[in-house]
């Protein structure tokens, strides 16, 4: 089981705002081999962490590259899967290795979604803000080409130029789940949250913790206070029980076992929260990543590792 909040935000209005803030938890057997964040791929351009696991080794379920694609993934909840399915943590890593955009690829996805147990997956390209000038009653040409617009101004304009900034593109975040809808979806700009079901579904757990990180997100703070402050609410153990909605769907779970899903931070015996994230994207394309990760699989021993890069379109 994982959590997933995030806001987004195509066109920030203030410079010190954010095109995107993600917020997310990682639950997963506590022994199950997985090699944390690190840049891979080729070029060596994706962040993110590996499953390690025999079979599914090179699958993730949280990455972006330095040219703007971003993945995130949750399970669908179900006490019944299929042992031969396709693994799901490919999902993130074929999108973010692959030149499709977000939304070809979910419907690529969405064609073969019968081949995988539950799933819920994010993905994203944050483009290129460009900017061109040129003089009043000027008469200009955009060329777009192969992942790029080229400006050209005349030679006699080019020393008189006023500037203006716009998006080649807007940035896109889309969603898929396979128990869902068959299509994926755009999303708006906006403040979203997704766990084990669909996306928004109100699990009392889910409300809870879009209700802080809304909270959260809405102040002004420097970029490490709002990391701290991220990192918290995804280890808020609070229990949301009884919550009849999540129960509904885990039917074949223990009740032991719902009450420890019903927390943000989830903590039961060898199964848990063991990875925290959180991403920030700027509207000058600068990408802070922090990941804390458990050691040993001792709830009381955690490492935390951050990174900063610039995209590069």
């Amino acid at each position: 089981m994982c959590i997933i909040f995030f806001k987004f935000d195509p066109r920030p209005a203030s410079k010190n705002a954010y095109r995107l803030v993600l917020a997310a938890n990682r639950d997963e057997t506590y022994s199950r081999p997985s090699k944390a964040a690190d840049f891979w791929g080729n070029g060596k351009e994706i962040l993110g962490g590996l499953d390690l696991e025999e079979g599914k080794e090179g699958g993730s379920w949280l990455g972006v590259t330095k040219r703007g694609k971003l993945a995130a993934l949750t399970n669908y909840m179900e006490w019944r899967t299929n042992p031969d399915a396709h693994g799901r943590g490919f999902l993130v890593s074929n999108y973010l290795t692959d030149s499709l955009d977000s939304f070809s690829y979910l419907r690529k996805v969405a064609s073969e979604g019968h081949l995988y147990n539950g799933f819920n997956l994010l993905t994203a390209d944050f483009r290129y803000p460009f900017t061109v000038g040129y003089p009043a009653g000027a008469q200009m040409r955009l060329a777009r080409g192969p992942g790029c617009f080229r400006v050209r101004v005349p030679a006699n304009c080019a020393s008189a130029l006023r500037v203006v900034q716009s998006r080649a593109d807007e940035d896109t975040v889309c969603y898929y789940g396979n128990k869902g809808a068959p299509e994926p979806i755009r999303l708006k700009a906006g403040i979203y949250a997704l766990s084990n079901s669909l996306l928004e579904t109100p699990w009392m757990k889910l409300q809870h913790g879009k209700r802080l990180f809304t909270s959260v997100v809405n102040k002004t703070l420097p970029p490490e206070g709002l990391v701290q402050e991220l990192l918290h609410i995804l280890n808020n153990e609070e229990l949301h029980t009884p919550d009849p909605m999540q129960e509904s769907q885990g039917v074949g779970y223990s009740k032991d076992m719902l009450q420890a899903l019903s927390a943000l931070c989830v903590r039961s015996p060898g199964y848990g929260t063991r990875t925290n994230t959180v991403i920030l994207i700027d509207r000058d394309d600068n990408v802070s990543f922090t990941e804390r990760n458990m050691l040993n699989c001792d709830v009381t021993q955690w490492s935390t590792t951050s990174f900063d890069f610039q995209l590069q379109y």
